[in-house]
């Protein structure tokens, strides 16, 4: 099978690996979604202030007060601790206390990913099944980090598009299946 590439930002792809690997480590869908979604704009946002383009928040105690009332848990996932919350529909990522909706987490990534979310999806999939629960919590950033579009560094890279190889996805899953 030829190797087939994506052009995508980063954002894209680390929200959906995010999501993949949360499925694999228990998480259902649409929660998986939601705290993929919610890890890449933590991302964002870290990145983003480092670059000069965010200013850290001033903490505003009332949006504190309703976290804290809306009880939010942490996952820790990819070394990043994502806020989430219970729902009536199950465990959501919450941003500023208000949880996530994975419909329009669904809809961010086939707009990102177009007809290949599929192929990609499905790429991602095999990587995340290739590691036990245990060495997928541990080495899923570092994977992310060795197939990830390559963009320009700082500014210049901010909302860049690169390539997403999925050849070299699949790579790094036939490595540790054999």
């Amino acid at each position: 099978m030829a190797s087939k590439t994506v052009e995508v930002n980063r954002a894209p792809v680390l929200t959906l690996w995010a999501a993949v690997v949360a499925e694999h480590l228990g998480y259902d869908r649409a929660a998986s979604l939601t705290i993929g979604r919610a890890l890449a704009g933590m991302n964002a946002q870290t990145k983003g202030r480092r670059l000069g383009i965010y200013h850290e928040k001033e903490v505003d105690e009332e949006k504190a007060g309703a976290r804290r009332a809306a009880q939010v848990k942490f996952v820790d996932l990819m070394g990043r601790e994502v806020p989430t919350m219970r729902t009536r529909e199950g465990i959501r990522a919450a941003i500023d206390g208000k949880p996530i909706d994975p419909e329009s987490v669904e809809r961010y990534l086939i707009k990102k990913f177009g007809e290949h979310l599929d192929d990609v999806r499905r790429e991602l999939e095999g990587l995340a099944r290739s590691h036990s629960p245990e060495d997928l919590a541990r080495e899923a950033f570092p994977l992310y980090e060795k197939f990830r579009p390559a963009v320009p560094r700082g500014e210049k890279g901010w909302g860049a598009k690169g390539v997403l190889d999925l050849g070299a996805v699949r790579k790094l899953a036939s490595r540790k299946s054999s």
